[in-house]
């Protein structure tokens, strides 16, 4: 079956063009350091955030560990948000893998974290407690409906952090989409981090990776990590072909994931059973809520969504996840709130 898929935008494909490329990249051995195209997207990811290195990497995940590895020592601490990627859904590594303490502030509705509860949190020198060496932002934030932070917040951030000796690292998964929408380039919203990571798998369409851009000093040490991390890739440039070529290809479009996003939401809040979260969607992401009345779950929803070919994200008992991306039509927006009508009708008849 051809899959309407919406469950998140890590299912897309690689586009044809990616295929050619991964068919025919150079390769070398990248442990070595002699892969000409892992090279090049490298720095081609170094130039688009404004930093002077890259790291191409398996996963995100990877990427923030290998970050926040690089920068704290064992027994340091992290600030981060409590509804933070790294916090909620990347096993723990910091702490597991890194013996890295984490504070964990609250998440404005905006995805901000409060600069007054950032000045709060950083410790004091003294020899009862962690020591405070980083702070953590995410953008979009996934778990705060996919809004874009600003280049201005994150200045603020940066400068904060820095007066207080603290580093900054942006968990920049989806950055593309926040400059994107904003109408800015990647590099001047990751410009006052000290670190930042970004995907490739997601809304750009690679098959595989992500890219963590810094100072030299600071890769060469993530580098070194990635290697303990079991993350040294050897003739990696076929994966990074198509890297490049999301690069090329796939950052201005995301505008169109944008644009549907909206047309989805705008057609599913016409159903009364449905309630969209405020705001929704700012970026690629829907989030919305069963009514109360209604009688089924979101799972039950899901299931029979499934029946008509539609694949859509459960995040709670009766709340919804929708994600689109590059191989999210308009046509397949109209089928999705078809359906939707459909199993609505058939779960909680007039």
């Amino acid at each position: 079956m051809n899959w309407i898929d919406l469950r998140s935008d890590t299912v897309t494909r690689p586009t044809e063009a990616m295929r050619q490329a991964m068919a025919n990249a150079e390769v070398g051995d990248d442990v070595f350091g002699e892969d000409p195209t892992v090279n090049k997207l490298q720095m081609m990811a170094a130039e688009k955030m404004g930093k002077q290195a890259g790291l191409f990497l398996p996963s995100g995940t990877m990427g923030n560990l290998a970050a926040i590895l690089a920068h704290c020592g064992r027994g340091d601490e992290v600030i981060l948000g409590n509804k933070a990627h790294t916090f909620l859904y990347e096993a723990g590594g910091v702490s597991a893998l890194g013996g890295v303490h984490s504070y964990q502030l609250p998440n404005q509705p905006d995805g901000t974290l409060l600069l007054q509860d950032i000045q709060a949190a950083i410790r004091s020198v003294d020899a009862h407690q962690p020591i405070s060496r980083l702070v953590c932002l995410e953008n979009t934030h996934n778990r705060c409906g996919a809004v874009a932070l600003t280049a201005d917040y994150t200045q603020k951030v940066g400068e904060l952090a820095h007066q207080r000796g603290l580093l900054l690292h942006l968990d920049g998964a989806r950055l593309f989409n926040a400059a994107v929408v904003q109408g800015v380039s990647a590099k001047v919203l990751a410009e006052s981090a000290d670190s930042v990571t970004f995907c490739l798998s997601k809304g750009l369409s690679a098959p595989i990776g992500s890219v963590l851009c810094g100072s030299s000093e600071f890769i060469t040490r993530a580098h070194r990590i990635r290697k303990q991390l079991g993350g040294g890739m050897r003739q990696a440039g076929i994966l990074a072909a198509a890297g490049i070529v999301a690069l090329e290809t796939m950052v201005e479009r995301l505008a169109e994931d944008h644009k549907r996003a909206q047309s989805l939401a705008l057609g599913l809040s016409f159903l009364p059973w449905l309630v969209m979260d405020a705001g929704t969607p700012y970026t690629n992401m829907i989030f919305m809520t069963l009514a109360d009345s209604f009688r089924a779950g979101a799972k039950e929803v899901a299931g029979e969504m499934v029946k008509l070919g539609v694949k859509v994200g459960v995040v709670g008992n009766k709340r919804f996840r929708l994600v689109t991306h590059y191989w999210i039509d308009d046509s397949a927006v109209d089928k999705v709130i078809q359906a939707f009508k459909d199993v609505g009708t058939q779960l909680n008849p007039a």
